[in-house]
């Protein structure tokens, strides 16, 4: 089920994904989730990002759909 994950400052995606998953490698699949947000490296406070769930080959690997 997707989640919703609150920015705090100085969140970014890798460290995202590692509070979410933890892996940072899993990035890419919060990026694709959140297009409307690539503009941002480093995030204030109070952004909504969508924090899908991981399909169960990333999940298992603990690796990025792209490298599997």
């Amino acid at each position: 089920m997707e989640q919703t994950y609150i920015t705090q400052e100085g969140d970014q995606w890798d460290i995202i994904a590692r509070k979410l998953w933890g892996n940072e490698l899993l990035a890419d699949l919060l990026m694709k989730a959140n297009m409307e947000h690539l503009d941002f490296f480093t995030f204030g406070h109070g952004v909504a990002l969508r924090a899908p769930e991981l399909p169960a080959r990333a999940a298992a690997a603990g690796m990025p759909g792209w490298r599997q």
